[in-house]
C-alpha cells in the first residue's frame, strides 16, 4: 500500500524524515567482486576481459568479434522502424541545440597590477559510454550521453554494451550520434577495459552512462584513473499538483517513473485530500493496463507516497526531497520553481509531463538521483570539457605581486617557492633599469 502522509498528523515529521532518508535498491556488497574483476583486467588485459565476459554474460567471444563492425551497425540501424528513427533524429537535433548553447567563452584580461589572466576551455580527448542491455537498453540515453560529447568536440567516443542482441533502436541512435566504436562487453569488466585498456580497446579519459550495481561500483573504484559522470541510483519523481488537474494525468505521471524499476520512487504532493484520493484511485485504474505493471506495482506499493500538505510548505518539502525530477502541475509553476533549489530538472505547467524531458525537449535526462541534486547537476556539455587557467606576468606585475607571494611561501615553510619569485624580482628590476 502506498504511503500516505498528512501534514497535520502528529507523526508527519518522522514519517517524512524516513521518506527522505529511505535507501532504495541498496545492493549487496559487490565491491570485493568488482575489485577482483578490475584487478584481473588491469593486469591481464584482453584475456581476462574475454574470460570474465564469457563466464558472467554467457558470451562466446574470442577477441576477433569483440568490436561491432560498421556493416553490423548499419544493418542493425536499418531494422529500426522509420518512425522511431525519425524521432531519434529529432531528439538528437534538439539535444545538440540545447547543449551547444551551454558552451562557455574563453577569456583573457589584464588587471590593475598588469598581470594577464584568463581561462580556456578544451574538450576531453576520449570518452567511454556505457549502454546497458536488457530492460534498460534505452536509445534515448545513448543520445543524451553521446550528442553532448560530440558537441563538446570529444575526439574519440567509445561505446560498450553487453554482448547479445543489439537493439536496432540503439544501433540507430549510435549511427545518428556518429558513434562508430562499439564494443560487445558489459558489466564491471567493461568499465575496467575503458579505464585501463584491454587488447584492442584503448583506455579513455572519462566514463559516462548508467549501469547496474556492479557497473556503479566499478565506476566508483576507477575514479581517479579516469573521470566519471555520476553514480546513478533508482529513478524518482515528485509531482506537485492541485485539484484543478485531471487525476488520471497525474496518475500516469507518477507511474512513468514507477515503471522504470521496482525500486523507483514516485511522490505526489498536493494540498487537497480529496484530489489525493482521486489520484490514488486513478493509479489503481491505470496500472492494470501497463505492460510494465509488475515493476510499477512493486515501486508504487513499496516506495510510492502521497503527501497532503498546505501549499505554503511545498517548496520546503520539495527541497528536502531533492528529487531527480520535479513536476509542477499548478497554476503558477514559475513562482514555485523559483523557490526550488534542489532538483535535477523542473517541469513547469500542467502540459509539461516529465516524459517530454526524457526524450525530446533537448535538456539532458541524465540527472542526479538519491538526493544528489543538493550538490550536483545533470549531465551537460561541462562534463565533456575542462577549463585551463592562463597566467602571464611582466616585470610590473611581478613587482606588484611578488612580495606578498614571498611572504606567504615563507609562512608556509616552502623556501623554493619563495626563491623562485624573489630571484626573478631582482632580475626584473635590473632589466627595468
Amino acid at each position: 500500500m502506498v504511503h500516505r502522509l498528512t501534514f497535520e498528523d502528529p507523526g508527519f515529521a518522522a514519517a517524512f524524515a524516513a521518506l527522505v532518508d529511505e535507501r532504495r535498491g541498496t545492493a549487496p556488497d559487490v565491491d570485493a567482486t568488482v575489485s577482483r574483476i578490475l584487478a584481473a583486467v588491469r593486469t591481464e588485459g584482453l584475456p581476462a576481459l574475454l574470460r570474465i565476459s564469457n563466464q558472467l554474460d554467457g558470451a562466446r567471444l574470442d577477441g576477433a568479434d569483440l568490436r561491432v563492425g560498421a556493416e553490423e551497425i548499419t544493418e542493425g540501424a536499418a531494422q529500426c522502424p522509420r518512425e522511431v528513427r525519425d524521432a531519434l533524429a529529432l531528439a538528437a537535433r534538439r539535444i545538440g541545440d540545447y547543449h551547444a548553447r551551454q558552451r562557455p567563452a574563453d577569456a583573457e584580461f589584464t588587471d590593475e597590477t598588469g598581470i594577464e589572466l584568463g581561462w580556456r576551455w578544451t574538450p576531453i580527448d576520449a570518452v567511454g559510454i556505457y549502454v546497458p542491455g536488457g530492460r534498460a537498453a534505452y536509445p534515448s540515453s545513448l543520445l543524451m550521453n553521446a550528442v553532448p560529447a560530440a558537441i563538446a568536440g570529444v575526439g574519440r567516443i567509445a561505446m560498450v554494451t553487453p554482448p547479445g542482441h543489439l537493439s536496432p533502436a540503439v544501433m540507430a541512435a549510435a549511427q545518428i550520434a556518429g558513434v562508430t566504436e562499439i564494443w560487445r562487453v558489459g558489466g564491471a569488466q567493461a568499465i575496467a577495459a575503458l579505464a585501463y585498456g584491454a587488447g584492442p580497446i584503448a583506455p579513455v579519459d572519462k566514463v559516462v552512462g548508467p549501469g547496474n550495481a556492479y557497473v556503479s561500483a566499478a565506476k566508483r573504484q576507477v575514479y581517479g584513473v579516469v573521470g566519471i559522470d555520476a553514480l546513478a541510483g533508482p529513478s524518482e519523481i515528485v509531482v506537485v499538483a492541485d485539484a484543478a488537474n485531471n487525476p488520471h494525468w497525474i496518475a500516469v505521471d507518477l507511474l512513468s517513473q514507477a515503471e522504470h524499476d521496482p525500486v523507483a520512487q514516485s511522490i505526489l504532493i498536493t494540498d487537497d485530500a480529496q484530489f489525493a484520493d482521486a489520484v490514488a484511485a486513478a493509479v489503481e485504474d491505470e496500472i492494470t493496463s501497463l505492460t510494465t505493471q509488475a515493476a510499477a506495482r512493486a515501486s508504487w506499493d513499496t516506495h510510492g507516497a502521497i503527501i497532503v500538505a498546505p501549499a505554503a510548505h511545498t517548496a520546503d518539502l520539495v527541497n528536502a526531497l531533492a528529487a531527480e525530477h520535479v513536476q509542477l502541475a499548478i497554476d503558477a509553476p514559475r513562482a514555485l520553481a523559483a523557490q526550488i533549489r534542489h532538483a535535477g530538472a523542473i517541469f513547469m505547467g500542467r502540459l509539461t509531463p516529465e516524459a517530454i524531458g526524457d526524450y525530446i525537449a533537448g535538456s539532458n535526462h541524465v540527472l542526479p538521483t538519491s538526493r544528489a541534486a543538493r550538490y550536483s547537476s545533470g549531465l551537460s556539455l561541462f562534463d565533456f570539457i575542462k577549463r585551463t587557467s592562463l597566467i602571464a606576468c611582466d616585470a610590473g606585475a611581478l613587482e606588484a605581486l611578488g612580495p606578498a607571494t614571498v611572504a606567504l611561501a615563507d609562512a608556509e615553510g616552502l623556501p623554493a617557492h619563495s626563491r623562485s619569485v624573489a630571484q626573478r624580482m631582482g632580475q626584473a628590476k635590473l632589466g627595468a633599469a
